[in-house]
C-alpha cells in the first residue's frame, strides 16, 4: 500500500507544478511579446529489490518555452516595436545582469531612459540607451534609434544608439522566474547584425486560450484520479488490517 500511496503522491506534485504553469500561462495571455512555458512529464523507474524496474514515479517540470511567434498588431506608435524571426531585445534585468524579451511596448523614462513598458532598461551596443529631450522618436527596422532634438529640424534626425538585438537560434537561452529570457551558463549573447524589427507594431502573446483551459482541465481530472487512487488504498489498508485482526483473534 506505501508503494501505491507515494506513486500517487509524486504524481499529484507534478500535477500541482503543472498546474502552476499552466495557471500563469492563462495569466499572462494578454502580456505583450510573452511565451508561454511548457511542461514535460516524465517517468522515473525505481528498482525493485530484484534490480528490475517494476514500478514508476512521476516527475514533471517545466521543460522550455514556446517559442511559436505571437499575433502582431498594428498600432502606428513609433515606441512600439516588434522583433522579427527570432530576434530578442537585450534589456538590463532587475539584479543589472543583462536578460532578453520579445517584449516591444517601448518608452522614454522622465530621466531619458528608454525603457520596456515593465521599466527595464533597454540596452544598446554599449549599455542602457538614454535620450536627451526630443519633438520625436522612432526606431528603424535595424535597431537605429533616431531623434528629433528640441526645437530641432524634423529633417535632419539624429542617431542615439542601436538597440540590442541577439538571435534565440541555437543560442542556450532559458526563461527566468522573472520571465525574462537569461544564457543558461551566465553571459550575454553577441548582437545579430541582421536582426529586424517592425515598427509601429506590438508582439501579443503566443498563449491559446483554449489549449491552456484544456491542459487546466486535463490536469484537474488527474488529480481527481490520484485522489481516488489514495482512497482506494486507505480503503484496502482498511481491509487488510480488519482481516489480520480476525486472523489474530
Amino acid at each position: 500500500m506505501d508503494q501505491l500511496i507515494y506513486t500517487s503522491l509524486s504524481a499529484m506534485r507534478a500535477l500541482m507544478q503543472k498546474q502552476a504553469i499552466t495557471a500563469n500561462n492563462l495569466a499572462n495571455v494578454n502580456t505583450t511579446g510573452f511565451r508561454g512555458d511548457m511542461t514535460n512529464a516524465q517517468a522515473v523507474y525505481l528498482p525493485s529489490n530484484g534490480g528490475i524496474s517494476a514500478r514508476a514515479q512521476a516527475a514533471d517540470s517545466k521543460d522550455s518555452s514556446d517559442m511559436d511567434a505571437g499575433a502582431n498588431v498594428a498600432t502606428g506608435r513609433d515606441l512600439d516595436i516588434a522583433m522579427d524571426g527570432d530576434a530578442l531585445l537585450g534589456v538590463q534585468a532587475t539584479d543589472g545582469t543583462e536578460a532578453y524579451t520579445r517584449r516591444g511596448d517601448l518608452q522614454v523614462a522622465d530621466s531619458g531612459l528608454l525603457t520596456t513598458g515593465d521599466g527595464l532598461p533597454v540596452m544598446g551596443d554599449s549599455g542602457p540607451i538614454t535620450l536627451p529631450p526630443a519633438d520625436s522618436v522612432r526606431i528603424d527596422k535595424t535597431g537605429v534609434v533616431w531623434i528629433v532634438p528640441q526645437g530641432g529640424d524634423p529633417n535632419q534626425p539624429q542617431q542615439m544608439g542601436h538597440l540590442k538585438l541577439v538571435s534565440a537560434k541555437g543560442s542556450q537561452v532559458e526563461k527566468g522566474d522573472d520571465g525574462l529570457f537569461h544564457v543558461a551558463n551566465g553571459g550575454a549573447l553577441p548582437s545579430d547584425p541582421n536582426a529586424r524589427i517592425t515598427s509601429g507594431t506590438l508582439e501579443g502573446s503566443n498563449v491559446s486560450v483554449t489549449r491552456t483551459l484544456t491542459d487546466m482541465i486535463d490536469a484537474s481530472r488527474a488529480w481527481e484520479t490520484q485522489v481516488k487512487m489514495l482512497a482506494g488504498a486507505k480503503e484496502m489498508d482498511t481491509s487488510t488490517a480488519q482481516l489480520m485482526d480476525m486472523n489474530g483473534q
